[in-house]
């Protein structure tokens, strides 16, 4: 069993806050994590047993009703539970009774949102990071604050660097001992959650267009959102283009990233970007082999750079710190892959290269990035397919993909 990041963050929330929420991609190893934690005299109740969920939905209240210290997996799936587990909870306010869990984002639902404010704590857990596999704990968001940039210990480049992209951080596909059996790991998992968690949390008239929609949305990953192109392609307005993206974040396939923007600088693009959740889904969606790619290296940037930014938004979850990741792009097209903006308001720019070199012009979105932010601005990298921390001026550098788990 891998040590997930995410478990020290669940064990210290059930100490102080009544309700702890562990969301994520089905099949990520939420379920896993907190079976573990029954053996802690936790009821372990999941709501994909048939009985159990009839006797949730029917009863929330008498459901609730004595149970305390309990794990409720898969909560998304009787939603009307919340309004029964606050009732609980204003009743007999101790910390850590209930542990839930949800493969869709039940805090996005009607009524569900306002009515555990200040009595939940909400963690979002991710398919396995390439640390987590590793069994290191990386320093990288913690250097970059700082600028103490390390050479990575654990270098993976050229076509073994194409293969952990294309492998992803799913549990059971990683399992698996072939690309073939991965692959069909993958087309029974999106075949699952379109249409298992996606009823679960809303009523789609055309789920029938659902699977096209997602390989258009693949074939766009790492680029800006375009609501009506996305609509379009399967004759549906702009509107229900931009709800369909939006369920399709709530069950953490795909993530939108804002763009990062100051009143100081008016010429920048305002559009979100789309990523997928999961490198080695996204390869599979778009039909990708590992050998394809390592023979057209054209084919790895818009992989690599979601692979980056969700490990990226794993580390974050390892992090003390409090960081909100953005893009940034400006009209005449300089652009950075990830802002990462801490609290205190001071960034940072990424910027993923799909290349063993690196030239200063790489650095132009960085630079825009620097100027925009003046004193606020505390590092700019570009990560490469390399081995060695190059510098490239004051806060700027090239630095090795590695960096992510080593």
């Amino acid at each position: 069993m891998f040590e997930r990041f995410v478990t020290p963050r669940v064990e210290e929330a059930l100490t102080d806050t009544p309700v702890v929420l562990l969301v994520g991609p089905r099949r990520a190893g939420k379920t896993t994590l907190v079976r573990s934690m029954v053996g802690s005299g936790r009821t372990y109740i999941t709501l994909d047993d048939q009985t159990a969920l009839e006797a949730a939905t029917s009863d929330p209240a008498g459901f609730i009703r004595g149970l305390d210290h309990a794990v409720i997996d898969e909560i998304q799936r009787a939603p009307e539970l919340m309004l029964a587990i606050k009732k609980a909870v204003d009743e007999d306010y101790r910390a850590g009774r209930f542990l839930l869990t949800g493969s869709a984002n039940v805090l996005t639902l009607p009524r569900v949102a306002d009515s555990l404010a200040g009595r939940i704590e909400t963690i979002q857990m991710l398919p396995l990071a390439r640390a987590e596999i590793a069994g290191t704990r990386p320093a990288l968001l913690d250097d970059l604050f700082t600028g103490n940039l390390r050479n990575p210990t654990n270098t993976i480049i050229g076509g073994d660097l194409v293969e952990v992209v294309m492998l992803g951080g799913f549990p059971e596909a990683i399992a698996r001992s072939s690309e073939r059996r991965r692959q069909d790991w993958a087309r029974s998992y999106l075949s699952s959650v379109l249409t298992r968690d996606l009823r679960d949390i809303a009523d789609i008239e055309r789920m029938t267009d659902l699977p096209r929609f997602v390989r258009l949305l693949a074939e766009h990953s790492g680029q800006l959102v375009n609501y009506s192109q996305f609509g379009a392609a399967i004759g549906v307005t702009h509107k229900t283009g931009q709800r369909y993206v939006g369920l399709l974040e709530q069950i953490f396939l795909v993530a939108t990233l804002r763009p990062w923007f100051t009143n100081t600088v008016k010429r920048i693009i305002k559009t979100p970007k789309l990523h997928f959740v999961d490198s080695g889904l996204l390869a599979s969606i778009r039909g990708l082999s590992i050998e394809r790619v390592r023979d057209d290296h054209s084919i790895l940037g818009a992989l690599l750079e979601t692979f980056v930014f969700s490990e990226v938004l794993k580390l974050m979850s390892a992090s003390s710190l409090s960081l909100t990741p953005y893009h940034f792009r400006d009209q005449q097209m300089r652009e950075v892959d990830i802002v990462l903006e801490r609290d205190d308001g001071i960034v940072v720019g990424i910027e993923i290269k799909a290349s063993a070199t690196v030239k200063a012009s790489d650095f132009a979105g960085i630079r825009t990035l620097a100027e925009s932010c003046n004193d606020r601005f505390a590092q700019g990298v570009v990560l490469y397919d390399g081995t060695e921390i190059i510098p490239f001026g004051d806060r700027m550098a090239a630095v090795p993909l590695s960096v992510l788990w080593s």
